[in-house]
């Protein structure tokens, strides 16, 4: 079965192109760069029972119910939640070591400070990933890492209801090219980084999962040092039921995993 959602996609310039994140000191004000809204074909796979798989796809669904019964900002469900995400991704994905390092929480509402990303990107570009990796390991551990295989994993989750609105949804990536990547700055109070933005092409494949609900979640590939691709991903503007109210909101969670 598919559906037809609206994605925004980046838009090829001569300049350098960046997000300005928490511009003027105001915590989730969000300067972007230009976008092209656009209706893209989306494969829903729970529908026809088809599962894209990690290793094929950068990007695999799952059941993996938590303990946690809410994600406050008191942050006293960390340590539970770190636990069951690393014990995911040594059984989904054979990973040796996991540091759990971010957890975004987003609402789909206009005064949250963290809204669903509506931008088709990938979370580091290469040289993002390996400052990223400095940044989290410090240089000597870092380099150590960097002479096996090392990778950025997202780990996310629906809350408190399942997805109605604004799903999340990917690129698969053999149907992205190689020039069809942006690299876009990341400028932030205190740091910079790079990201990934994805323009247009007709030929891209997106898929998604609908109706997640809380017991499910999506983990994806956002950087590999030895070459799994990484995967494009935004929320999707469409609505399952529109007699449903439910607003979107999820967790997500990135980690480094070592192999």
């Amino acid at each position: 079965m598919t559906r037809t959602a609206t994605v925004n996609y980046h838009v090829r310039k001569p300049e350098r192109q960046a997000f300005r994140l928490d511009a003027g000191g105001i915590v989730g004000n969000l300067i972007s760069p230009e976008l092209a809204p656009t209706n893209v074909t989306v494969f829903d796979e729970r529908a026809v029972g088809v599962a894209t798989t990690f290793a094929d796809a950068s990007v695999a669904f799952t059941t993996c119910p938590t303990e946690v019964t809410s994600f406050a900002d008191a942050g006293d469900w960390q340590p539970t939640y770190d636990r069951e995400l690393t014990a995911l991704l040594r059984d989904e994905i054979d990973a040796q070591e996991v540091i759990i390092f971010d957890h975004t929480v987003r609402i789909d509402d206009p005064y949250a400070d963290r809204k669903p990303a509506r931008n088709v990107h990938s979370d580091y570009s290469v040289d993002g990933a390996k400052q990223r990796l400095i940044d989290i390991l410090g240089a000597d551990r870092a380099a150590e890492w960097s002479e096996g295989n090392y990778a950025f994993v997202n780990v996310w989750r629906p809350v408190d209801a399942p997805i109605n609105s604004a799903p999340l949804g990917f690129v698969l990536p053999e149907s992205v090219a190689e020039e069809d990547w942006i690299l876009l700055d990341l400028i932030y109070p205190d740091r910079l980084g790079q990201i990934l933005g994805l323009a247009a092409n007709p030929d891209h494949e997106w898929i998604y999962m609908s109706k997640m609900t809380p017991d499910d979640v999506a983990y994806f590939n956002i950087f590999d040092n030895q070459g799994r691709p990484s995967i494009a991903h935004s929320a999707l503007d469409m609505i399952e039921d529109p007699t449903i109210q439910t607003i979107r909101k999820s967790i997500e969670s990135r980690t480094l995993v070592r192999y």
